[in-house]
């Protein structure tokens, strides 16, 4: 290529992640560049082809560096797209036989696909080279020898040649990346925001408490190394370019290569990265092998509870803490990151006292749990999340913004009030508990109105339910008071959170159902009197075990010696547990049949009698709507447990379930089946249930709503209400 080839202005187009555009415009002109003006997600630049080729080996921010060959308005339809293709002597750029691929980004009213726009261009370059004599080219979607770029924004045509091929991101050094990796140009611009380039000058370290696969820490010694991220790439998209020119890129990666190898010599900045996973730990000293700068960081095993200052970094030193926890975007894995910020900034504050922490992190409020002021945030995507780097000095002693004290982490006014609660409840229910035996039980029930949660326990694991807050109440603050319980159970109960889970309570309606919230599988034993019960605390809204109906299932443990016992709508079938087991001194139920339309449930109450040696032959499962059954059934039984859902509209089912509109004929259909001198206790959960008077007049009707409360329950007298129905005598 001539020298005037080489040293022509040319325009440029610079993509990148959103939010990086102001540092990449910076980082273009330290490298040689004139910035035009920024775009989203990208940088307009002018500059001579030595200045887009160190962008392409150098730039640490770019995703792509591209040659502008078209950059045009007003273009909508196909036919002007393509018009505006074939511009472009195309015969320049494509050397003959050379293969072609083109990534379109973008859409019009007329063009509304992305492969439609790309086959467009791809037409229009074929015009272009037919029209020069040249023969049609192959396209390789997978392997191009030169790859199109294309964006079409608001009738705004950019096309050209992408220079950089695969995206600049991808430094070739990350095979292993752990989980949910952070892309190696945004980590870049992290540690640039963070201030690490000036740390560096000023002979500072780093460390990364939660390293992962160590992208920040690798990024940041080949900052220190003063190494080229791309340095290590075998081919850009120049290399198929016609116009590449071999020379100018030898001599700029030469003169890359000799200011790495003295910047890893000359390097006294110390990096040093923890983390509790030795999978992760394997992965990241890998990554760095690869990156090679393994000399330059320092890898070791610790959880956040265990960090300390490294023993290679005298008291004086000084640095950036930087780090990139889990954001928490679904809700049950809030409880342990409620825990995981706090210990953040417990550890940062005991080992690195003076010193600079950057935090990103998709969830601010879960930053605010550190408890260390930020003096700066800057809002960056994450991929499709909105995230915010958090600047925050380490302040050196407690004082009153410490998230710890002697006693423990400083807790809000409001967190202090609520941890009372707890302990008042806890104080309450502790001789009730000796006495009875039970390890499953509800420890708070929005006692306090800013609290809407439901806090069960079951044994050492703790169920947390958040009533969602209307309208009316402030997110932000019902988000903040979330976390103040999240932070206070575990320290109240002395339990680890990870044996915290919570859900949210959706008021439902019309037709909508509760869903499967996981998939975990996690489910454990837990004992309910004589009973041995599987829950499961994550995977589904309830766990498996109602505890309000505890005393209704002790009742009728007392009353099912000799019986035959039926329960509909029989869930996991606890009840039937319950009955079949009876008491120690009478036996429990001869027989039992329980009927359910889901499962799921079902084998979970298989697995229940399986759990407690009952006899399936005695005691069986039946698949079926509860109605349809009734309507069929034929055998009589002297004790019915009927405990029908508020409201059902499960696909299974001929039609919809409400207990006020349909327990009238509910009930009929199951005193049918009711044997003479039997007892039927019907349950439900409607908190305004009103009993069709009519029935009080055909049987003998005694409603015992106010005895079916243990004590760990009756600050919610309407939380179910429950009756016994017999036969009237004579009848």
């Amino acid at each position: 290529m001539s020298e005037s080839l080489q040293t022509e202005p040319r325009a440029f187009l610079a993509t990148c992640p959103k939010g990086l555009e102001e540092l990449l415009a910076d980082e273009l002109r330290a490298l040689g560049a004139e910035p035009i003006k920024t775009t989203v997600a990208g940088v307009h630049f002018q500059g001579d082809l030595a200045a887009a080729y160190r962008a392409c080996l150098w730039s640490r921010l770019a995703n792509r560096i591209v040659l502008c060959q078209v950059r045009e308005e007003g273009i909508e339809s196909p036919d002007s797209l393509r018009q505006a293709v074939t511009t472009v002597d195309w015969a320049r750029h494509l050397r003959a036989g050379a293969s072609l691929a083109v990534d379109f980004h973008g859409r019009s009213e007329q063009i509304r696909h992305t492969r439609f726009g790309a086959q467009t261009v791809k037409d229009g370059v074929v015009d272009a080279l037919q029209t020069a004599g040249r023969p049609r080219p192959d396209v390789d979607l997978k392997d191009p020898d030169l790859r199109l770029y294309a964006n079409l924004h608001r009738g705004r045509l950019t096309l050209g040649v992408d220079l950089s091929g695969e995206s600049l991101h991808r430094r070739g050094y990350r095979r292993d990346v752990g989980h949910a990796p952070l892309k190696e140009n945004l980590a870049a611009a992290l540690l640039l925001r963070a201030g690490w380039q000036e740390r560096l000058r000023a002979g500072e370290h780093l460390v990364d408490p939660l390293c992962g696969a160590g992208t920040l820490l690798i990024e940041a010694a080949l900052m220190a190394a003063d190494m080229a991220p791309n340095l290590s790439r075998v081919r850009f998209g120049f290399h198929g370019w016609a116009q590449h020119d071999e020379a100018l890129w030898a001599e700029l990666k030469r003169e890359a290569e000799a200011r790495s190898s003295i910047g890893r010599k000359r390097c006294r900045n110390r990096l040093f990265g923890f983390d509790q996973s030795p999978p992760a730990l394997a992965a990241a000293k890998a990554n760095a092998m690869r990156a090679g700068i393994p000399a330059l960081v320092t890898f070791k095993g610790a959880s956040l509870e265990q960090l300390q200052r490294p023993d290679e970094l005298d008291e004086a030193a000084r640095g950036l803490v930087i780090a990139n926890p889990p954001y928490g975007e679904r809700l049950g894995e809030l409880p342990e990151l409620v825990a995981l910020y706090a210990e953040l900034g417990e550890g940062v504050r005991r080992a690195f006292p003076g010193w600079r922490l950057a935090v990103f992190t998709g969830n601010p409020d879960l930053g605010h749990r550190i408890g260390l002021r930020a003096d700066k945030q800057y809002s960056l995507k994450n991929g499709p999340l909105d995230a915010k780097l958090l600047l925050m000095n380490v302040t050196p002693a407690a004082g009153a913004d410490s998230p710890v004290t002697a006693e423990g982490p400083v807790r809000s006014e409001g967190a202090q009030m609520f941890a009372n609660r707890l302990e008042k409840n806890r104080k309450r229910l502790k001789k009730w508990l000796k006495q009875s035996g039970e390890t499953c039980y509800r420890l708070y029930d929005a006692d306090m109105p800013e609290y809407a949660l439901a806090i069960d326990v079951y044994d050492d694991r703790v169920h947390v339910q958040e009533y969602a807050p209307p309208r009316s109440v402030n997110a932000d603050q019902a988000q903040k008071r979330l976390f103040d319980a999240l932070q206070v159970i575990p320290e109240v109960l002395g339990i680890d959170s990870s044996r915290v889970v919570i859900k949210r309570r959706e008021k439902q309606s019309g037709k909508e159902q509760y869903r499967k919230q996981a998939s975990t599988g996690e489910r454990f034993q837990v004992r309910e009197g004589r009973a041995r019960l599987w829950v499961n605390l994550r995977d589904y809204l309830d766990t498996g075990l109602f505890l309000d109906h505890r005393p209704v299932r002790r009742m009728l443990a007392e009353m099912a010696p000799g019986t035959r016992f039926l329960n509909l709508f029989c869930y996991t079938a606890v009840a039937t547990v319950q009955a079949a087991l009876g008491t120690e001194e009478a036996g429990g139920a001869s027989d039992s049949i329980s009927v359910d339309l889901s499962n799921t449930y079902l084998e979970w109450a298989r697995d229940n009698f399986a759990l407690n040696g009952l006899d399936p032959a005695r005691h069986r499962v039946v698949r079926d709507d509860c109605l349809r059954w009734l309507e069929t059934a034929r055998a009589q039984f002297d004790l019915i447990f009927l405990d029908p859902p508020t409201f059902s509209n499960s696909k299974k089912m001929d039609g919809t379930l409400d207990v006020q509109r349909d327990h009238g004929r509910l009930l009929a259909l199951a005193m049918a089946r009711l044997a003479p001198g039997g007892t039927l206790v019907f349950s439900n959960n409607q908190r305004r249930f009103q009993l069709d008077p009519g029935l009080a007049e055909r049987y003998a009707v005694q409603e015992i709503s106010a005895k079916t409360f243990d004590p760990d329950f009756q600050r919610r007298p309407d939380l179910h209400h429950c009756f016994l129905i017999r036969h009237r005598e004579g009848a």
